[in-house]
């Protein structure tokens, strides 16, 4: 039987303000080199960051939920002028943020 994945506890930030930053910057650029550059990826990547220090600001620290808080959130946005989807966007986070803490997304 396979083992359960083990949660992933952020460290609390120093600086809310550079980690939306660092974000916003982290996701645009993914979001452009996933398909290709649109427009609505700046808002997507801002909005989104504004979410995760939201999170992050109430205190939330395990990646799993913040990512759940991330996709609750991006619901009420409207992506119909962008290839992602509220989805996407959470799980990009959770991977970046993983690699930020040298965690490989893909094997834990």
């Amino acid at each position: 039987m396979a083992e359960p994945i083990p949660p992933i506890t952020l460290p609390p930030p120093d600086d809310v303000q550079q980690e939306r930053e660092w974000l916003e910057a982290t996701l645009l650029d993914w979001l452009d080199r996933e398909y290709i550059p649109e427009a609505i990826n700046a808002t997507i990547a801002q909005k989104a960051a504004q979410a995760y220090v939201r999170q992050r600001m109430e205190g939330e620290n395990d990646l799993g939920s913040l990512v759940l808080a991330i996709v609750m959130e991006m619901r009420g946005f409207d992506f119909t002028e962008s290839f992602f989807g509220e989805f996407a966007v959470a799980n990009a986070i959770s991977d970046l943020l993983m690699c930020r803490l040298g965690v490989d997304p893909c094997c834990g």
